[in-house]
This record gives C-alpha cells, structure tokens and sequence, in this order.
C-alpha cells in the first residue's frame, strides 16, 4: 500500500529535490513576475466591475462617475507602489509588511499585520477562483449551478501544481499571464483607436436604463451618496491586493534580489494602473451597465428585464463590442480573463507558506509550516492554505459579491501599519545620519511612506465604515480570531521552552538516576518475549524482572510451569487481576516501584508484533497500545518497545527484501 501511494506521490508531485538545489529554484524576472504580479492583475477583471456595481445604484448617471473613482484607487496603488519598492531594499528577507512590522513597532503589532495577510490570502484565493468560475459557468452553460464545486476543483489542481515546485508553477502560469496581457493591452489599444476614429460600437447592456435603489432616486446627494461614493472607492482598492507579495517573495527572485523585485513591483504598477483606467474609460464610452440585481434593476423600456438576462461582466461587454467581428479576439480574451482569475490565486500560494514559515520559525504557527517538502516548496502552508480556500468557497457559496465585502480589510490593515512601521524606521536612521546626499535621499523616502500612510490609512478608515455591515466584520473577526490562535501557540511553546530548559545548574540536569528498574511484560512465553528478555538484559538494569498478568489461572500455571522448566535467570513476578484487566495492575505495580525509591527509572519493555497489512494491526498489540498511552503519562518512566517481525511484513520492507528474522 505504501509503495502505491508513493508511487502516486511522485507521478502528481515529481522527483525529490535534494537541499543543494535551492538556489537552481530562484526566479528571473520574467517568471517572477507572473508568479508574484498576477493577482494584482487579475483584479483589474473585477475590480471595475466592482466599482460600477457600488455606483449604479444611484442610478446610471451615477455610473459615469466611475473613471473619477479609479483616478482615486490608481493615486493610492501608486503610492503603495512606491512605499513598497522601499520595503524591498530595506527588509529584503521574504519578511515583509510582518517583518517591518515587527521590527519598529513591536511583536504585537507584527502578530496583527501577520493575521490580517494570513486571512486576507485565503481570501484572495476563494475571491480569484470564484470569479474565475463564474466566468467559466457564463461561457460555458452546463456549468451554470457547480460553481461551487468546479472552484473546488481549481483549488485543488492550484495546490497539487504549486506543491510541485516554485519555478515549476511559475512556468505553468507565466504563458497565461502574459496573454492576458496582451489581450488586455489590444483590448485597450483598439478600443482607444476606434473611440478617436468615431466607431466605437455601444455595449450590449448600453440600451438598458438602471433602476435606483430606494434612497437613492435622486442620484448621489447627501451623506448616502457621500459614502456610496466611498463604498465604490473601496471595493475599487481591490486593484490594490497582492500588491504585498512581492515583498514577501524576494528571497525566490535572482539576484540582486531586492533590486529585481523593485524592478518587478515598478512594472506591476504601472502595468494596474493603466489597465484598471483604461477598462473604466472604455465601459463609460461604450455604456456599459453593471449591476448587483440585473433582474430588477435593468429596465428596458422601463420593464425589468427579468430573470432571463444574463448580465456579462464588464471586461466581457467590453470585449464583445470593441472586437466587434472578431470572434477569435473575443474567445482570446475571454479564456485568457479566465485563467488569469484562477492563477491569481497563485500570488497567494506563493505568498502564505513564505509568511507562515516566518511565522512558525519565531513560534506562532506550528512548527510543522517551517519545513520545505521533498520538492523545496513549503508543503504544509500549500495544503493549508488550499484547506482554507476551500472553506470559504463553500460558506459563501462561490459568489464573488459576497466574499469581495470581506476582501482587502486585511491588506489594508498590513498597508497602514506597514507604512507607520517604515516611517519609524526612517526616523531611527535619521537621528544619526549626518547631513550629505544620503540622509536627503532618506528624507525623500520618508516622504514617500508618509503619504502612503495617510492614503492607506484614509482607505483603511473608509474601508471598515463602507463595507463593515456588508460582511467586513467577518474579515475583522477572522483576523481576530487567527491572531489570537497564533499568540496561544507562541505562549505553548514558551512554557515548553521555559519546561525543558537546563536551569541555572547543567549538571543537575546531566544526573544519572540512582537505579535502573527494568520489567519485562509478558502473556505468554514464545520469541518475542524471549528477545524482550535478551534486550533488557543486556542494558544490564539494576533490578530485572518478567510481569505477567494473572487474568486467566490456567494460562498463568501453564506460564510458570514453562518458565521454570526452561530455567529462564530472571525472576517471574504475577500480578492479580480480579476483574481480568492488563492496563491498570501494571500501572499499580509501576507506580508503586516509583513511590519506594523515587530516584529510580523504570523502564517497561513491551514486545510487539511488526505486520504488514493494515487488518492484521486489528488482531494484535491492542493490549501493547493501551499499556504505552497510559505510561506515557507517568513520571519517571521509559517505555520500550521491541519488535518482532511476522512474515507478512517482508511486504513492506524498505530494501525489498525479507523483514523476517529467523
């Protein structure tokens, strides 16, 4: 059985790596960047959409305002940009907003900015693959209604691709990326050219008239309006995710490391920017309409359209009447927006096992999430994260519009404190760096974080008042939630470390108890008790003794008469058992040895059969299994076990060859 699923393991997952071949798992720009940019890309597929959705509640007019918002989101993504490129040269370890975090404003601050990336990766994943999803169930109508389970399904094939290798899911998806890109990039360019030459065609919602929510008939006035407006700034700053990963992954580009990542953030935000004001501009010049309830809020000829419209979303609207009469161009984009809204999900992947090995190294996550996998990847984050994932595409039923009221709280709260963290950083540095180029250079950085904390600080404060009774309290308590399990696990592993530690006097921990004590438990006389017996004897133990137990009379004579015919050199001792039970007369008869002579070790050692099928455990050491989880828990004692191996277990072998000794 072992050697079928090891078998599997290396067909999904491929050969181990050795530890030398770390550095041969490095990243050149041009892989890094689809690894790392790709869900800052995608966001630019949802996150209009967001932003005219949030708007056209007001109204259709209301929408036209929507270029004005994205002006707003593209100042602040900049901005972030530009703070992070330093955060790349300053801490350069794979740390990032945690690392500076921790650095300048203390563990408790870094525990929070660490608990908010954790969720707000898990996030990014169910938000990408769900959107991808959807896309595919509008393309494709039999996949209408499994959307749940076909997210689940790319959840999956993300995990297994990403558990395979960094460089290796770097090249599964740097040819999706970079046709997205250039999808978008004609997209943008032929629909710039055809607006100038007067032949930009109307999208396919333009002729639909939208429909006010109650409050808002009269478009956006008043406060309503005010935070409507703010709502949509938002959700629009979704462009801003994933971001951050990139200053957490410089330890997988080449080097120079922190300046390929620099280089690798500039064009990223510059790539965003333009993309995410581009589709803006186009769905105002072409019409587009967008809406949360198409059934009731799109009017056509002032009747709801009904159930039976299907809403497109706006970079599909888009790309239906700029590529007008170019089917080929449509489909291109179309499955390229796809895939990008699934390897999106990706950035997270690469990003949550770098942040939870940091984190299980100082002690807040198991320590298990530290360790590279036989591929070099960080397997257990992998699988973690994709667990995680899981969950919440299944609670919130694969519905983008559901899951992005609980998006980027978390990355916006990593942004502010990030940028409050830098700043004292800079200001720690500039008290003693004497006046010259260096020290105006820093003053210019300075600058530069902080103006991103005052714009991701303001993001943050509208964020949290605009979505929070929309779902953003789940993301809030979430957080919550994760960073109290992380101080608890960081507060166990204090108390052991603070348990086990020497003390004051190494040498009172190197003493030797005064006696050995070996017993020997035995219920019947054949091999295995016989190379028990050989085992403790040669340790050569203070005191040696057999056990049995006296739970059938005849066996129990049967025993004795047998041992003293075989003339065996160690004492039988035979414990009473009124009520025929095995566990507790040993333990009664262990404790009391240790409560006489206190300074004495006792070592039990139990025989125990070696099998080869799974059944076969069933039938055997049930007795042995009960006896050791009991032991375990009492002081001053050692238990032993020693194996014998049936014939059966030559199957499982490690060399392949007989595991039975004669």
């Amino acid at each position: 059985m072992s050697d079928i699923a090891g078998a599997a393991k290396r067909l999904l997952l491929g050969r181990p790596f050795r530890s030398d071949r770390l550095s041969r798992t490095l990243l050149p720009k041009r892989i890094a960047f689809p690894v790392f940019a790709s869900d800052a890309l995608s966001s630019v597929a949802y996150a209009p959409d967001e932003i005219i959705l949030t708007l056209s509640i007001a109204g259709v007019g209301a929408a036209l305002l929507s270029p004005w918002v994205g002006v707003a989101v593209v100042v602040v993504l900049l901005v972030v940009v530009a703070s992070y490129r330093q955060n790349v040269h300053a801490y350069p370890s794979g740390g990032g907003d945690y690392e500076v975090t921790t650095t300048n404003l203390g563990p408790r601050a870094g525990l929070g900015v660490a608990s908010a990336l954790l969720v707000d990766y898990a996030l990014t994943v169910a938000v990408s693959i769900s959107s991808g999803a959807q896309y595919a169930a509008s393309a494709i109508p039999a996949l209408r209604g499994h959307e749940v389970a076909l997210a689940l399904g790319l959840v999956g094939l993300l995990m297994l691709v990403n558990l395979r290798g960094v460089r290796e899911s770097g090249r599964f998806f740097a040819i999706p990326t970079y046709v997205f890109m250039a999808a978008v990039g004609s997209l943008v360019v032929t629909g710039a050219v055809r607006s100038l030459l007067g032949g930009l065609p109307e999208a396919e919602s333009a002729a639909l008239d939208v429909a006010a929510r109650p409050g808002f008939s009269e478009g956006l006035v008043g406060l309503g309006g005010a935070l409507l407006v703010l709502r949509a700034f938002a959700s629009g700053s979704a462009a801003l995710t994933g971001v951050e990963a990139i200053s957490n992954g410089v330890p997988s580009f080449r080097k120079p490391k922190s300046r390929n990542a620099a280089t690798t953030l500039a064009l990223l935000g510059a790539v965003s920017a333009t993309f995410l004001m581009a589709i803006l501009l186009l769905a105002r010049a072409t019409g587009v309409r967008y809406v949360e309830d198409p059934a009731s809020q799109l009017l056509r000829d002032g009747v709801p359209v009904g159930e039976d419209y299907v809403q497109h979303p706006v970079l599909g609207q888009l790309a239906d009447a700029v590529f007008e009469g170019a089917p080929v161009a449509f489909l291109l984009l179309t499955v390229a927006t796809g895939l990008i809204l699934v390897f999106a999900a990706n950035t997270a992947f690469n990003g949550f096992p770098v942040l939870g090995s940091i984190l299980a190294r100082d002690g807040y996550l198991p320590r298990q999430l530290h360790t590279r996998g036989d591929r070099l990847a960080f397997s257990n984050g992998i699988v973690t994260l994709a667990v995680g994932a899981g969950v919440l595409i299944w609670a919130f039923d694969a519905r983008v519009t559901r899951l992005i009221q609980l998006y980027i709280v978390g990355v916006f709260v990593s942004f502010t404190l990030s940028q409050l963290g830098m700043v004292r950083h800079w200001n720690v540095r500039l008290r003693t760096e004497p006046e010259g180029p260096e020290r105006r250079a820093m003053l210019r950085r300075r600058a530069v974080n902080v103006v991103g904390l005052g714009l991701t600080g303001t993001v943050l404060v509208v964020v949290l008042v605009s979505k929070f009774t929309h779902g953003a309290w789940i993301a809030v308590l979430a957080m919550a939630l994760v960073y109290v399990v992380m101080a608890g696990v960081r507060r166990h592993y204090d108390l052991v470390a603070a348990e086990l530690a020497l003390g004051d006097d190494p040498a009172a921990a190197r003493a030797l108890p005064s006696r050995v004590h070996a017993i020997v438990l035995l219920a019947r006389l054949h091999k295995p008790a016989m190379r028990a017996l050989a085992y403790a004897r040669a340790t050569r133990p203070s005191v040696l003794e057999a056990v049995t137990v006296n739970v059938d009379p005849e066996a129990t004579e049967a025993l004795r008469e047998q041992w003293e015919a075989l003339d065996v050199p160690v004492p039988l001792r035979v414990l009473d058992s009124p009520f025929r039970e095995i566990t507790r007369p040993v333990l009664g008869y262990v404790k009391s040895i240790r409560r006489e002579s206190p300074r004495d070790l006792v070592v039990v050692y139990v025989p125990e059969y070696v099998v080869g099928h799974w059944w076969e455990q069933l039938l055997h050491n049930q007795s042995a299994l009960r006896l050791k989880s009991r032991l375990l828990f009492t002081p001053g004692v050692v238990v032993a076990s020693v194996p014998w191996q049936l014939a059966s277990s030559a199957v499982q072998a490690p060399d392949g060859g007989p595991a039975v000794e004669k």
